[in-house]
């Protein structure tokens, strides 16, 4: 098995959290933070991880993490699927 991953954009990022199986993850690079999200069977996993401390919130509707997101990303984040 390897590894791969995709950078992908803003605009992709809500189907791409749409159709993640379980197996899969979104990491987005802020300027100050990381954000990992996953999804398990009832709901999705948002890790905010800051150096020093890790915060975890859980949705389990799309639209909620979507609106999350919308406070947590700047104009430079980079978003990568895997």
């Amino acid at each position: 098995m390897t590894y791969q991953e995709k950078s992908i954009s803003k605009n992709q990022l809500e189907k791409v959290l749409q159709t993640l199986d379980l197996d899969e993850g979104v990491r987005i690079e802020n300027k100050s933070d990381m954000i990992f999200i996953n999804r398990s069977a009832k709901r999705y996993c948002v890790n905010i991880s800051i150096p020093g401390d890790e915060k975890f919130f859980y949705y389990s509707e799309l639209q909620d993490v979507l609106n999350f997101l919308n406070e947590k990303l700047d104009s430079a984040s980079k978003i990568f699927s895997y």
